[in-house]
């Protein structure tokens, strides 16, 4: 995995592209683990849990893994690494221009 790879989603039409890469075992969506290559047929959804979906344009990062991804196709299912949900990433704050 590095900066700049794309990966499907093999459950709905999510698509994210890795922006800061780590050591990952596994890079998953809706419960099912990621492809590097679009699948010809999609299964019928995400797992219970795993279907809070994703947001086009948003970056979602896991601090414990150092991951960072864009998500580049929104879908309904939420990205997972290693099992753990990824946090939607937060703005950093402007300094104050008093």
């Amino acid at each position: 995995m590095r900066p700049g790879s794309r990966f499907y989603s093999a459950v709905c039409e999510t698509e994210v592209v890795i922006v800061r890469a780590a050591d990952v075992v596994e890079l998953s969506c809706g419960g099912v683990p990621m492809a590097d290559a679009a699948p010809a047929v999609r299964s019928s959804g995400p797992a219970r849990g795993h279907d809070t979906g994703t947001v086009l344009g948003k970056r979602y990062e896991d601090g414990e893994a150092g991951i960072e991804v864009l998500c580049v196709k929104g879908g309904r299912g939420s990205v997972a690494v290693e099992g753990r949900l990824l946090s939607l990433k937060s703005a950093k704050p402007l300094p104050a221009s008093d």
